[in-house]
């Protein structure tokens, strides 16, 4: 068990490194560094002296090669797969266990299936050219991925402390956490369509959106999730009507998500939970504020990448506080 709980521990931390490098990648303009998959340039590592780059520029004429565009994504990569190879030896780890209860085993045989089909949306984001759609499942499929790893890290850790007592959580409070789950899971969404559609300049004032609290935007295209498949979503393809009604959506969610989980965290405090409340208004502080300055300081690199693992914590806790028992 002590191995079940290191090994979940450790793919834990990967799962947040590969989610950042993923957004690392994606707001770097670098989704399509390598234009082909598993390799890159039809090299399994990246081309780095003359000649290899020019035998990459002939392969693929139509997307020549930039190394700074290449190196994120084939880190991401690398990174995807060691979080892989850590899920299969977890999976092959719990057969071996044998007093392990079955909600264990089922999370472990999902955690295997549901990687395997990540690894399918990471061949399509680049067969289908960063198509907003395959893109959006991609990245919130990392999410759920990274959230279910922790969650088998606190039942493992549980397992081995088991004269501990629990959170002891009431089935009110569990109601709560799932429609904070829900609400913070299309948060999550929006923000996800913002990023792939790019939508995140689409207001470049705070808290108006373009000099107006409700300017004119198109949400009937914005959200229309039956685009045809083109040659490149680089860069985006909607108009900018569309992108803003994306980019207002984002923030009104945000305005319910930050209002629902500020009463959530006073239920806590009511139900004497004032640690579970800390933490709550911590992390949804930070995500503010991180949020904010994506707006104010025109999306600087990092901030953004703080902002979706900011989503991924945010997520995670409260999967972990609904689900751990």
């Amino acid at each position: 068990m002590e191995q079940l709980k290191t090994l979940s521990f450790l793919s834990g931390i990967l799962g947040v490194i590969v989610v950042g490098l993923g957004a690392w990648t994606r707001l770097a303009d670098a989704g399509l560094g390598c234009p082909d998959w598993p390799g890159c340039y039809g090299f399994v590592t990246i081309p780095m002296n003359p000649e290899d780059i020019e035998i990459a520029n002939a392969k693929f004429p139509e997307t020549p090669y930039e190394l700074a565009k290449a190196i994120p994504e084939v880190v991401h990569r690398y990174f995807a797969a060691t979080l892989g190879l850590f899920i299969v030896c977890i999976y092959v780890l719990t057969l071996r266990l044998k007093d392990l209860s079955p909600n264990i085993r089922k999370l472990t045989l999902f955690l295997l299936a549901w990687v395997i089909l990540q690894g399918t949306f990471g061949y399509l984001t680049v067969s289908l050219k960063l198509l907003p759609q395959i893109v959006t499942i991609h990245l919130m499929a990392g999410f759920l991925t990274t959230a279910l790893v922790w969650l088998l890290y606190f039942k493992s850790k549980d397992l081995l402390s088991s004269g501990k007592e629990g959170w002891n959580l009431s089935s009110q409070t569990l109601r709560l956490l799932s429609l904070g789950l829900i609400l913070v899971t299309i948060q999550i969404f929006l923000g996800a369509w913002t990023s792939t559609n790019y939508a995140s300049y689409s207001c470049i004032d705070f808290p108006l959106c373009q000099g107006q609290l409700l300017p004119e935007a198109n949400f009937r295209e914005g959200f229309n999730f039956f685009q045809s498949i083109g040659p490149n979503y680089l860069g985006g393809v909607l108009d900018h009507e569309s992108r803003l009604a994306i980019h207002l959506s984002h923030r009104i969610g945000a305005l319910v998500v930050c209002l629902y989980l500020t009463f959530l965290s006073y239920h806590f405090l009511s139900q004497k939970k004032t640690e579970f409340a800390t933490y709550l208004l911590g992390i949804l502080a930070l995500q503010v504020l991180l949020g904010i300055s994506n707006i104010v300081f025109a999306l600087p690199l990092l901030v953004a990448v703080g902002h979706n693992l900011g989503g991924l914590l945010l997520i995670t806790y409260l999967g972990v506080l609904r689900f751990k028992e």
